[in-house]
């Protein structure tokens, strides 16, 4: 099949890869955007809550930064934060440049600012309830207003090729590493394409799936920190998931996110009997930072054995419900819950993953011609615990730095000589008639995770965890390498690696911190352990992927 080229290759289509493409596209390079499902498949389409940054004069930059380091428990890089919370309202204001339409006051013409979790003052940024859909909606509008972009559905990267393992000529060897672009399945076709690119951005998402309960999209699951880990980069804090403490509860509503900012504006967590409970695990009560609810949720849950708790919204006036929250609304209408009335049954679930494949503060990783930026990257912004809406921030920012390296580095020859490329070989893999294997294993993955490295951890349950995921790993190494791949296989691939990174990074801690809470090592150690989690391909005990 003949190799597809582009000055730059965008592996996934959230708000960090559309801002990169569109940045680039406007400096002249051509830019393909390829996306595993369809264009609205992504968590950006799905986000709730906002846009954090500092638009009120009540507010500042300090005190978006203190909150941010408070949240991530000790392992935020101050200058990321610093850099990130600074650069956040110019890149806001292009959004809006852009058509992205945040809400406003009733009374003035200014923003109607948010308030969440964490946050000591209102700056979150939204559109009614579905913010992550509007800026969506405006960045796909300018993707497609930009002939040198190209916008590619249903396209599931496999590998990154680099230029030591997959290089062609004597530049092979002895020659420095880079990236050359990805191997893609279509799977319509069933060819995996050779994509050649001289940036390649991973975009990729989160890894929300290897979970049996998430807030995350079907697509989430954990490709670019899996493909980068088998290319040889670090990857750090996986040990980090962040449980978001309010997941609607209901057989029929998959997946279904109660913002964060129903709280904001006054919401009351309680338990099924009435009786409220959260100021009893801190004191800013139910507006803690979401790892200190989600945990204050599933002690109660635990202590009492009831299967859900509740938010109460019904003390807040009923108009302001339905304006303010128009799409939670009318989804818990659909359910038959009217939260004007009566208390939102709700749960925690695994919702956003804190770290991811290291970058410096450009988003460049540690092979040449590779960036990351958005969930899959660990970036040094969120720490232990990422503070509520700031994920689109970090994707926004990130864009904008990764972009300006790119377009630089592209200018002065970048990616150096020209390598040839093998083409993909499938050796002796043949179609699969045991498609059980895929089907099982994702679920048996994503159960040994939720009930083992959950919210809250043991020595023992992440001992077992690691027994099952290593003998899981190794009958899914096999089928992989013996079967023509297909979305399926791939992505089962990458969950049992994102499991096993997540379990190990969880059994190296050796403390509580953040997001992760060890029920054998329950004190943060401020000592030894106020530092990244790094892991890398190679290391004693680590599988290749």
């Amino acid at each position: 099949m003949e190799e597809q080229r582009t000055d730059c290759l965008v592996l996934g289509g959230g708000i960090a890869g559309l801002t990169f493409a569109i940045k680039m596209a406007d400096r002249g390079w051509s830019v393909a955007v390829l996306v595993k499902a369809g264009l609205l498949d992504c968590a950006t389409n799905f986000a709730q809550g906002g846009i954090a940054s500092v638009f009120s004069a009540e507010d500042s930059f300090e005190s978006h930064v203190a909150d941010t380091l408070d949240a991530g428990a000790g392992l935020c890089d101050r200058e990321t934060v610093e850099m990130v919370v600074r650069a956040g309202p110019p890149l806001v204001r292009e959004l809006i440049d852009l058509g992205v339409r945040f809400s406003k006051s009733e009374e003035s013409d200014e923003y109607d600012l948010g308030r969440e979790g964490g946050h000591s003052a209102r700056r979150i940024l939204h559109a009614g309830d579905i913010t992550g859909a509007e800026i969506l909606r405006a960045l796909l509008e300018a993707a497609r207003a930009r002939p040198k972009i190209r916008l590619l559905e249903n396209r599931v990267a496999v590998d990154l090729l680099t230029r030591r393992r997959h290089g062609r000529g004597a530049t092979r060897d002895g020659a420095a590493d880079g990236c050359l672009g990805a191997y893609v399945l279509d799977p319509a076709s069933g060819e995996v394409e050779t994509w050649r690119a001289r940036a390649t951005v991973l975009a990729t998402g989160g890894g929300g799936k290897v979970y049996l309960y998430t807030t995350n999209p079907d697509t989430a699951s954990g490709d670019g920190v899996a493909m980068a880990y088998r290319a040889g980069l670090p990857v750090a804090n996986l040990e980090f998931f962040q449980f978001h403490p309010t997941c609607l509860y209901h057989p029929y509503a998959k997946s279904f996110l109660i913002s964060e900012a129903l709280r904001g504006e006054g919401g009351v967590l309680r338990r099924i009997d009435g009786g409220t409970f959260a100021e009893s695990y801190d004191a800013r009560g139910a507006l803690a930072p979401r790892d200190i609810v989600a945990r204050a949720i599933d002690a109660e849950m635990k202590r009492t054995g009831d299967d859900h708790v509740c938010l109460d919204m019904t003390a807040l006036d009923p108009a302001f419900l339905v304006k303010r929250f128009p799409n939670i609304h009318a989804k818990c209408m659909s359910l038959g819950i009217d939260m004007r009335e009566r208390p939102i049954p709700v749960v925690p679930a695994a919702h956003y993953m804190c770290g991811g494949v290291t970058t410096d503060r450009q988003a460049v990783t540690a092979l040449p011609g590779l960036y990351a930026i958005g969930e899959v990257a660990c970036t040094g912004l969120h720490g232990a615990n990422r503070l509520a809406s700031n994920s689109l921030l970090e994707g926004l920012v990130f864009a904008d730095a990764a972009a300006r390296h790119a377009g630089e580095w592209l200018g002065a020859g970048g990616s150096g000589e020209e390598v040839g490329v093998a083409a993909w070989d499938p050796g002796r893999a043949v179609d699969s008639d045991e498609q059980v294997v895929v089907s099982h294993g994702w679920d048996e993955i994503r159960r040994v995770m939720w009930n083992y490295v959950g919210i809250v951890r043991s020595d023992r349950r992440l001992t077992r965890a690691r027994r099952r995921i290593e003998l899981l790993r190794a009958e899914i190494h096999e089928f992989y390498w013996r079967s023509k791949v297909t979305k399926g296989i791939v992505e089962l691939r990458n969950l049992a690696t994102l499991a096993n990174l997540s379990i190990e990074s969880a059994i190296r801690r050796r403390e509580s911190r953040g997001l992760h809470f060890n029920r054998d090592c329950r004190e943060r150690d401020d000592t030894l352990w106020r530092r990244p989690s790094v892991i890398r391909r190679g290391e004693p005990g680590m599988f290749d992927g």
